[in-house]
Order: C-alpha cells, then sequence, then structure tokens
C-alpha cells in the first residue's frame, strides 16, 4: 500500500492484533492535526510528596459535544507522574459520588499499599499511604481498581503514567528531556457516537470481549501529531486500553528498538520491525527521526490503522544521535532456584451464562472478595502455568516483577524477555515470580485478566504473602 492510500485508509481498519470493532473513517471537520499534548509533569523527586484527587471533567472529542468524564487532578485521565526510590507521602482525595481506588500497577510495595478493592476511597474521602519505592527504573502506571466498577472508571479517565527514575538515564544515552525526546503516550480505543460522543454502554457482546473502541485516543486526544525532535526519541507506550491488543509498527518499516518493558530495561536495545502490546503492558522503545520524515506508528497486520502521526519539529533541541549499544547488564536468573508450581486457568464461560452476561473465573471459580485463592511465602520464588480458555487474556500479577519462561512451550517472543508484570496469553504462558513484598489477609494482592470486562466479571483471584 502507498503512504497516502494507507494514510486515507487508516482510520477505517479494524482492530489490534486480531477482529474487533471496526474504525470509523475520520469526518472531513476533523481533518486538522492539532500537536499532540503530552501528560503534565508530577515530580515527587525533591518533596517527596504526591497528591491525587480524583474529580469530574469532560473530553470532547472532535468537534461533537463534551463527554462526562473523570480524571486526577484534572478531567480526564491523570498528570505523569516522576519518583525515585525512598519514602513518598502520598494521599489521594475523591470529589467524586462513587469510590474509587488508586493500584500503583508496577510498583513493588507491600498489600497494604498496593490500592487494590479491599482499599477503596469513600466519596468525599482520603487515602494516605506511605509508598517506600525501593526498585529499578520502569514506567509504571496508576489506575482505579475498584471491584466490578473497574472497567467503567478507567474507561472514564481514572488513570496516569508513573516514571521510577534513578537519575542515570544520561549515562545510559537515552533521551530523558520529557516532553521533547522522551514521550509519554497513553494509547485508548474509544467508542465515539455519530454526535461526537464517547460512549460506554457494553453489551453482553462488549462482556464476552472486552469493550473495543471505532476511534484512537492517544494522551486523551485524537487526530493530533506528535513533535518530536530530529534524532533519536523514545517512545513510553501505556496500553491504557479496556481490552484492545496492538501490533505496533511504523508505516515506513522504520526499526523500533526496545529498551524496556513493564518491569525495567533490557541488557541491551532490540531493534524490532513490529511489538505486540496488550491492555496493561508498557514499553519503551527508541526510534531515529533524524531523516526528517513524518512516520506513522500503526497498529495492525492485514488492515493496519493509525495510532498516531509524528513530525519532526527543527526548534527542538536534539540531545541523542544513536542508540545505545547496552543499558543494564544481564537479567536475573530465577530459573534454577526450588520452588512451588501453581496452575491458573483463566476461564470463560463457566456454568453457561448468567445475568445476561458471560461466567468468567479463574481455576473454575469467580472472584469472591472474601476468599483467599493463594497462599505464597516472603521470600519465596515460584513458578505459575497461565493457561487461557476460549480467548487469548492479558494477565497481570500485583506486587511482583516476574520473567516470562516459555509461551507456548516456545522461546518468548522479545518483548516477554525482559521484567514483566503483565503478560498476553494466547493459549499458555509459563512464568517465575519472586515474593518479595508482604500483603496480609484483609490486603491481598490480586490476580486476574486485564480485559477490564472480565476482570469485573469474576476473571480474578487474590492471595496472601507472608
Amino acid at each position: 500500500m502507498k503512504r497516502r492510500q494507507f494514510l486515507a485508509a487508516s482510520a477505517m481498519a479494524a482492530a489490534g492484533y486480531g477482529a474487533g470493532f471496526s474504525f470509523a473513517t475520520k469526518p472531513a471537520r476533523a481533518q486538522s492535526k492539532p500537536r499532540l499534548q503530552i501528560p503534565p509533569l508530577l515530580d515527587t523527586q525533591t518533596t517527596g510528596r504526591l497528591s491525587l484527587t480524583a474529580k469530574t471533567g469532560s473530553l470532547k472529542v472532535f468537534d461533537g459535544p463534551a463527554t462526562p468524564t473523570t480524571g486526577f487532578n484534572q478531567g480526564y485521565l491523570g498528570p505523569t507522574v516522576i519518583m525515585k526510590n525512598g519514602e513518598v507521602e502520598a494521599r489521594v482525595d475523591n470529589e467524586l459520588n462513587e469510590p474509587v481506588s488508586v493500584h500503583w500497577h508496577g510498583l513493588m510495595v507491600p498489600g497494604e499499599q498496593d490500592g487494590g478493592p479491599h482499599q477503596p476511597v469513600a466519596s468525599g474521602n482520603s487515602w494516605k499511604p506511605d509508598l517506600n519505592i525501593a526498585q529499578p527504573p520502569t514506567t509504571a502506571w496508576y489506575h482505579t481498581h475498584i471491584h466490578e466498577r473497574t472497567a467503567a472508571q478507567v474507561y472514564s479517565g481514572l488513570a496516569g503514567v508513573i516514571h521510577v527514575s534513578d537519575g542515570r538515564d544520561d549515562e545510559r544515552g537515552l533521551p530523558a528531556n520529557y516532553g521533547v525526546d522522551d514521550l509519554t503516550l497513553v494509547l485508548q480505543d474509544r467508542r465515539i457516537t455519530g454526535s461526537g460522543a464517547m460512549l460506554y454502554e457494553p453489551s453482553m457482546m462488549d462482556v464476552m470481549h472486552g469493550f473495543l473502541g471505532n476511534w484512537m485516543l492517544v494522551n486523551g486526544q485524537a487526530g493530533t501529531v506528535a513533535a518530536v525532535p530530529k534524532g533519536v526519541v523514545r517512545l513510553r507506550l501505556l496500553n491504557g486500553s479496556n481490552a484492545r491488543a496492538y501490533l505496533l509498527a511504523f508505516d515506513d518499516g522504520r526499526p523500533m528498538h526496545l529498551v524496556a518493558t513493564d518491569s525495567g530495561y533490557l541488557s541491551a536495545p532490540v531493534a524490532l520491525q513490529s511489538i505486540n502490546l496488550s491492555p496493561g503492558e508498557r514499553i519503551e522503545i527508541l526510534v531515529d527521526f533524524s531523516d526528517g520524515a513524518a512516520p506513522v506508528l500503526i497498529s495492525g497486520a492485514t488492515q493496519p490503522f493509525a495510532v498516531q502521526e509524528f513530525a519532526t519539529d527543527a526548534a527542538l533541541p536534539v540531545r541523542i544521535t544513536r542508540v545505545p549499544d547496552v543499558l543494564d547488564g544481564e537479567l536475573e536468573d530465577l530459573s534454577g532456584r526450588e520452588m512451588r508450581t501453581r496452575q491458573v486457568s483463566l476461564d470463560m464461560g463457566m456454568g453457561g451464562m448468567m445475568m445476561g452476561g458471560a461466567r468468567f473465573g479463574i481455576n473454575g471459580r469467580a472472584f469472591d472478595m472474601d476468599r483467599i485463592d493463594f497462599e505464597v511465602a516472603l521470600g519465596s520464588v515460584e513458578r505459575w502455568v497461565v493457561t487461557s480458555t476460549m480467548l487469548p487474556h492479558p494477565f497481570h500479577v500485583h506486587g511482583v516483577r516476574f520473567q516470562v519462561v516459555s509461551e507456548n512451550g516456545n522461546t518468548p517472543r522479545p518483548e516477554n524477555r525482559g521484567w514483566k508484570d503483565t503478560v498476553y496469553v494466547p493459549g499458555e504462558a509459563e512464568i517465575i515470580a519472586r515474593f518479595d513484598q508482604p500483603a496480609p489477609r484483609d490486603k491481598p494482592f490480586m490476580f486476574h485478566c486485564h480485559i477490564l470486562e472480565h476482570e469485573d466479571a469474576g476473571m480474578m483471584g487474590q492471595f496472601t504473602v507472608t
């Protein structure tokens, strides 16, 4: 397909790396290309304090009506929070008329600080966890995690990105100028009606397959162009969609150098033509824009659609001109340890249909807030064999980072060879994790499918670490 043909057709393609809700053609009124705005920065490195407020807002897509939304500290989504290792005094205030929570997805903190469904913040109340950050640099994120309301609340905007930094990216030769050569991109598909309103009214089929949209939003914006310097740029990509998985590539075939997965840097950059990214996952890639071209980040193989357009801006300073050869050394080998093996089956359609929707569970049981599914020893290493039934599922474990040992009996894909906390499971994935964070019975950790409609419908379990 020629580039001009691709640009004309890109908004019409169906989705992800699988079938899905068809993407609509961009209306004539939306042909202008505003500049992509990067989330505002909330830097806790000096103050050691973090304050987030869940509040109402609105989002206007193109020139349609404003849709009521929610966000942290703003009307939709939240600021990018930068942290360093050490104590962070956090405060979460809830100005909404329903409970919310803040789960620190990717932070290695105890269960009492995790922000899962057992830690709701009631309307008008506050939660004040003292976070002790002690982990390698990573791109994490935060989002609400209220049982049976996570999908609707995240869709409405209650999410944001976290950078954990050790201040050594200059030594690594990595772009680190926030919003200039280090761009945070939250990828979300949203269902936009003919009038331009953002809709979340899941049908039974939406619950079965996960709620898919027909428009791409990046950082809550549609139809924008991201300005980049004429050099090497770092893109931190979060799949913040409820259910859509992406197969990312550039329309002109330029390589993407993978430097980090969910929970930390790789030992060295890996050049890839395409990268899979399922809900909840994050990657960091380096892209060379020194040729001054205007490539488009696309998703999909047979029917690609545009995710984000890029263009170089000569006014932006160029700091990095080459991709580094090495990063942070070899990953720790967990495979030789004596460990317990657990089976985790992500189940759909258990006992047929009930209450107008599919019944979901793990190991044949739907989630129960009062039931502990696993009891794990503090400091232990375990092997979990995760299987998906009927559909692929992204699988997330709270409070740990893990290594993917195999996928369907094969060597893991490159994007699964680093530290992970979420893994896409189209069949079977074998993971190894060390459990270094405690979690008591009243504040357990979760493990669940990160298709949010599946999680809310019961595809979740919980475990203690003592």
